[in-house]
């Protein structure tokens, strides 16, 4: 006998029937008269990370919400990752209530804008953010450019798979990353080392239930779990370092510093790390070697 119940799938299922953990984000816009406007939204996720040209993430949303409406006027986007905090919570809640004007929303709105890094006109950026996602609409997937905004009672087919308007009130947006800016302390745990203490208190959200209320968690302290290297760990990277290249020699103790790295990733960190030797007349990857090509590594997320 199963040791679960069966939930029946409706609309809006992540937060009708399921528990589903998301973020909280302020996703900022510029209105046709150029004011940054700001939704509140936690379907926002990252969707290309690797083996792209480009970084990217995916948002969802209402296509008649001014969010929508303004990304397939202009675009441009920011995405502003706020604190655990009741006061930012409960601001992000009535920044997210459908029907105000960008005027109205934002008149008494309690986050302080500030102009972010990226080139062009582009929305402010939320000073309160530990972290923001300065992107861009990539419009030719799909050719979703050829949707256009002022449907506010619906867009009719044919609809988009994946980008732009994909039902009558829905749409997804492949947002292209331009810029990552990060407050200096978490700044410091990414490029320096990650610490426990060096975490963002970053909320949960559990979207809206019952018709009744947003639901949010409070931030606690993360913890680490260690991988374990594996008997025969060592060999195993001694023999993909003498596949990579034959100018570029690993010694033994070398790569009995690289045995935790998982083996799904050891080809990849292997070419680059020869690949950054070349670049320094590094021909034998020695314990010094290695330090100074770690070190290259770290400056190059700077």
């Amino acid at each position: 006998m199963s040791s679960f119940k069966d939930l029946r799938i409706v609309d809006n299922f992540y937060q009708t029937s399921s528990f589903f953990p998301m973020p909280t984000i302020l996703v900022g816009t510029l209105d046709s008269e150029g004011r940054t406007n700001l939704g509140s939204y936690s379907l926002c996720f990252p969707y290309y990370i690797a083996g792209k040209d480009r970084y990217a993430m995916l948002l969802e949303c209402r296509n008649n919400s001014n969010t929508a409406q303004h990304i397939l006027a202009g675009s441009k986007v920011s995405l502003n990752f706020i604190p655990d905090d009741k006061k930012y919570f409960r601001e992000a809640v009535r920044l997210g209530f459908p029907g105000d004007t960008t005027q109205e929303k934002m008149k008494d709105c309690i986050f302080t804008l500030e102009k972010g890094q990226a080139e062009g006109e582009r929305p402010l950026v939320v000073k309160e953010a530990f972290q923001v996602f300065e992107c861009t609409w990539n419009s030719s997937l799909e050719d979703a450019y050829l949707d256009k905004p002022g449907q506010l009672e619906g867009y009719e087919p044919p609809y988009r798979s994946f980008n732009g308007i994909t039902s009558k009130f829905g749409a997804h947006f492949i947002l292209y990353i331009d810029k990552i800016l990060m407050k200096e302390k978490y700044w410091n745990t990414i490029v320096n080392g990650v610490k426990a203490a060096g975490f963002p208190p970053v909320p949960v959200d559990y979207g809206y239930r019952d018709s009744t209320n947003f639901w949010c968690s409070r931030f606690k302290k993360p913890f680490a779990e260690k991988i374990q290297a594996k008997e025969g760990d060592l060999n195993s990277v001694v023999y993909a370092a003498e596949r990579i290249d034959p100018d570029v020699k690993f010694t033994k103790e070398a790569c009995a510093k690289l045995t935790k790295i998982p083996r799904v990733f050891l080809k990849a960190a292997l070419t680059q790390m020869v690949k950054i030797a070349k670049e320094e007349g590094i021909t034998l990857i020695d314990e010094a070697a290695l330090t100074v090509i770690n070190d290259k590594r770290r400056k190059e997320k700077k």
